[in-house]
């Protein structure tokens, strides 16, 4: 064993991997953007309150205790006697994730429970997907391709929201809820396609590796050390971007206006801040990226206080704002998780790096939900004022990380 925890053999790595895997995270963001951009749009323009938009966010909580499960899926994805499963899982789950979109589409909006029900199974497949996916990302990218195979994954989350938040609601408003949802369900299979036509055709990386288990992932100085970061930089980035639609929708903005802006311009430039991240993060390294970031995210999350305030509802003010949010995040998050993937060990990547991701998104549910109360009861401006506070705090200990990650990084040496 690699006193590293498993870090130190370089997997290979080639142009095909980040195609294929590119592919999983477009269809896995679809899912997650129509829950969580284009139903909360629907349900506030059919009158919903924001307390009730939150309640569609415990479709997140899979997100958010994936890594419970993460060791039984990575054993049966990397056996130790046998080559990787990482296409039969993405297979077998992806049905249950493809059926589930179904019947989300032929419940219909109104059914609140029914539908969180269908909501909940295809997170729940979603996550489980995402597991396999991320195991077989860490094994398979080089140290050198990290950054690409991430700027694949935050890019093809935009991508994903152009389609689940943007193109879905264009769609809702011409084709309705039901044919809509269906659409969607068949762009899952397409999307996955690129990625299951290849065999995995490789073994595990060591026959004798330990088996995979959260107390051994918890033991690691580096996976504690990305808990804290991910507690502390994704509290400062993702405050309330769960209200940006139904701000716009409040500000006059059609769902065809709202599911353009994020079809065409968050979707262009967020693509273009991944693709940026991934060089960007190759020639100045993650906390440089991650710092400067925030700092932009604050000045856009003070910015949308101050239209909140003025009740300026134009939307040549309202878009640059929310585009420049946008990209700031695809950059930020593309130099995030190029840190966290070195962090995790090659003995059992899938539950190391689901243990990140997992952190990520309870982090983001209590933002989402402490934000939607605020805003419910204060209103937009000292929701947009608060996430600004709180990326203010976050700026504030980069350094004190920064510094920890490189004592970190030198001890593992």
């Amino acid at each position: 064993m690699t006193s590293d925890g498993g870090r130190a053999r370089a997997p290979r790595s080639g142009a095909w991997p980040v195609v294929g895997l590119g592919g999983l995270y477009v269809a896995q963001s679809v899912i997650g953007s129509m829950i969580f951009a284009g139903l909360p749009a629907v349900m506030r323009q059919s009158g919903a309150s924001l307390n009730e938009i939150a309640f569609t966010l415990l479709a997140v909580l899979p997100w958010s205790f994936k890594f419970l499960w993460a060791p039984a899926v990575e054993r049966f994805r990397s056996p130790q006697d046998g080559v990787r499963r990482s296409r039969l899982t993405v297979a077998i789950v992806g049905a249950v994730s493809v059926s589930a979109v179904a019947a989300f589409a032929l419940i219909g909006p109104g059914a609140l429970a029914p539908l969180a029900a269908a909501m909940m199974l295809a997170s729940f497949a979603s996550a489980t997907i995402d597991i396999a996916c991320d195991g077989h990302a860490v094994e398979t990218l080089a140290e050198r391709d990290r950054s690409w195979g991430n700027a694949a994954q935050v890019g093809g989350a935009y991508l994903g929201s152009a389609l689940g938040g943007g193109v879905f609601l264009v769609l809702i408003d011409h084709m309705g809820w039901r044919d809509a949802g269906l659409v969607m369900a068949g762009a899952l299979v397409a999307l996955a396609l690129p990625f299951l036509l290849t065999p995995d055709g490789a073994r595990p990386a060591r026959a004798d590796r330990p088996r995979p288990s959260l107390k051994r992932a918890f033991q690691r100085p580096d996976v504690r050390f990305g808990l804290m970061l991910v507690a502390v930089y994704v509290f400062g980035q993702k405050w309330a971007m769960t209200l940006i639609g139904p701000f716009l929708i409040d500000s006059g903005l059609s769902l065809t206006a709202i599911g353009t802006i994020n079809g065409v311009g968050v979707t262009a430039l967020g693509v273009l801040g991944a693709l940026g991240g991934g060089y960007l993060v190759r020639r100045h390294g993650p906390f440089s990226i991650m710092t400067r970031t925030l700092g932009a995210q604050i000045a856009a999350m003070l910015a949308l206080a101050a239209i909140a305030y003025f009740q300026v509802t134009s939307p040549y003010v309202l878009l640059p704002t929310v585009l420049a949010s946008a990209v700031m995040f695809a950059l930020g998050f593309v130099a995030l998780y190029t840190e966290l993937m070195g962090r995790a060990s090659l003995d059992q990547a899938g539950v190391d790096f689901t243990l990140f991701q997992s952190a990520d998104a309870i982090v983001s549910l209590i933002g989402w939900q402490l934000a939607a109360t605020v805003g419910e009861a204060l209103g937009y401006a000292a929701c947009f004022v608060a996430a600004g506070v709180f990326g203010l705090a976050a700026l504030a200990l980069m350094p004190i990380l920064s510094r920890n990650a490189l004592v970190h990084t030198e001890a593992r040496s």
